[in-house]
């Protein structure tokens, strides 16, 4: 796991328990799994609009023009 022991990865939760609390902690790992699982949503789904125009035109709005 890039080198790091487990003596390393203890400093380093030390280091982010000192930063932002023990009390954010839940709050800040649920902020970065839902930004991962809407990156992958975002990256596997086709757009939910599809807002390119349709050749020929709309009959329903050509009809209602005065």
């Amino acid at each position: 796991m890039f080198g790091l022991g487990m003596s390393e990865l203890v400093i380093i939760l030390i280091i982010v328990i000192v930063v932002f609390g023990a009390t954010r902690l839940p709050q800040l790992g649920k902020g970065i799994g839902e930004a991962i699982k809407n990156f992958k949503k975002a990256t596997s789904e086709p757009n939910e609009i599809d807002v390119t125009p349709k050749k020929g035109g709309d009959k329903e709005t050509e009809e209602k023009k005065p």
